[in-house]
């Protein structure tokens, strides 16, 4: 979660990554499934029905028309790409999104053919270049592209619609790329410095997070991003492959990964979000959550505990003793406790060999942070090596021993120089993209119907 940097190219960047700083134009990134269940052609007219636009035009940009067709087509194309269906309350925005996206791809191919013409040099990609980007996008989703042009065309979308978002995805990236991958300059300082903060960050607990972002700004407002992203949260648990939603709806640089942003330490996020996922549980999907850059949806994959935390895996067995319970039968839990420990000899075959004696149970914790065991039992096992049984020790349930399967250091292992390099890359990168493409909106002519 990159909040130093919480912006992407714009809508463009849907499919395609950031180029590396080895190179100006980076092999895409993986492709977006299409949503998992094609609709119904019920659902189709339904969809259609209530995608019904008036007047041929919908907006302007720099006296370029962008059509209502155009943006039918575009909305349709979301619907599928994202998998959300259109409602009544979520139908405003599906417009909005698809007119921004629309917006900012005139923008950009009339910044990229100015600079074309003035420049006498190419930036678009040729007919096979898209061609090529479309076979990619079908192999991605186990299809061949004549199955991915049926698929468009059965719900509602011409194929056309997709090659002139792919052209103005690629354009965007490699022009991007060359106007400013030059100038970006990752020294060893900085790759140093993401280190010593990951170094410092390795012992707290982490999280595995996919975001996504509705930018404040970019929308239009606080209280629209909101109610966006309270109609997104319900799409998802209506459905929609949180993914493909953040592929197209959110404006962080994840957006490229489907919203992946990997592992964070606790406090390496704002206090509102880091709030939020220490009370999630993996797999669970936050509620909106406000910051100054907007409103962001998280859902919580995975947690583990840091660097410097032991984690242990312990088998145990017990004989169940009252706190008042008669010498002989204590002597006895102890003895069988003990013929226990000699047969035992570790984990293996534990339980098997606990369930030969009488009034003896026996069970695995599994994986546990060594500092979460009750700290009768975590006095035993520091002590204790792998696959060492302790002795017999007493609480208020009974006599237990306690056998040790396993100890690991928590923690991960670290990214590579490359790995790092790029990843601030992408960020500068990002960050100088959102900045011009604001400025080409801010001096352009724009008008909406």
């Amino acid at each position: 979660m990159k909040y130093r940097s919480s912006v992407a190219l714009g809508v463009a960047a849907t499919f395609f990554a950031f180029a590396a700083p080895q190179a100006q134009i980076a092999p895409p990134a993986p492709a977006p499934a299409l949503a998992e269940a094609p609709p119904t052609p019920a659902e189709i007219e339904a969809q259609r029905a209530k995608i019904s636009l008036s007047g041929d035009v919908a907006a302007t940009v720099n006296d370029e028309v962008i059509t209502s067709y155009d943006l039918r087509q575009r909305m349709m194309l979301l619907i599928v790409t994202s998998g959300v269906q259109p409602t009544e309350q979520n139908l405003p925005e599906l417009q909005r999104e698809s007119l921004r996206g629309l917006v900012e791809e005139h923008l950009q191919l009339q910044e990229i053919r100015r600079v074309q013409t003035k420049q006498k040099m190419k930036i678009e990609p040729t007919d096979k270049e898209i061609d090529d980007e479309l076979g990619d996008l079908a192999r991605s989703n186990n299809m061949k592209l004549e199955q991915l042009e049926r698929q468009l065309t059965t719900a509602g979308v011409s194929i056309a619609t997709l090659r002139e978002q792919i052209r103005a995805q690629v354009a965007w990236r490699r022009y991007m790329g060359g106007r400013f991958g030059s100038d970006i300059k990752i020294g060893a300082d900085q790759i140093q410095n993401v280190r010593n903060r990951m170094s410092a960050a390795a012992a707290k607990p982490q999280f595995q997070v996919s975001e996504i972002l509705i930018d404040a700004q970019r929308v239009g407002g606080m209280q629209i991003a909101l109610n966006g992203a309270k109609e997104l949260i319900e799409q998802i648990k209506r459905g929609a492959p949180f993914a493909a939603v953040a592929r197209q709806f959110s404006s962080s640089p994840s957006a490229n990964s489907g919203g992946d942003d990997g592992w964070l330490a606790s406090g390496d996020m704002p206090p509102l979000v880091q709030a939020a996922l220490e009370q999630m549980h993996p797999g669970e999907l936050s509620e909106p959550i406000q910051t100054p850059d907007g409103v962001y949806i998280l859902l919580l994959r995975d947690k583990r505990a840091g660097s410097n935390t032991q984690l242990v895996n312990v088998k145990q067995a017990v004989v169940r003793l009252a706190a008042d319970a008669a010498p002989a039968d204590t002597e006895a839990a102890q003895k069988s406790l003990m013929d226990l420990r000699t047969r035992a000899k570790g984990c293996e075959g534990f339980e098997a060999k606990a369930a030969l004696l009488p009034g003896v149970i026996a069970g695995e914790t599994g994986e546990t942070d060594l500092n979460e065991l009750a700290p009768e039992f975590r006095d035993a096992v520091v002590k204790l090596r792998v696959g060492e049984v302790s002795a017999p020790l007493r609480t208020r349930q009974g006599l237990h021993v306690v056998a040790l399967c396993s100890r690991r250091t928590g923690g991960h292992n670290d990214p590579t120089k490359e790995e790092i390099e790029n990843r601030l890359y992408g960020e500068q990168l990002a960050m100088l993209a959102k900045r011009f493409l604001r400025d080409l909106r801010n001096s352009a002519n724009i008008e909406t119907r």
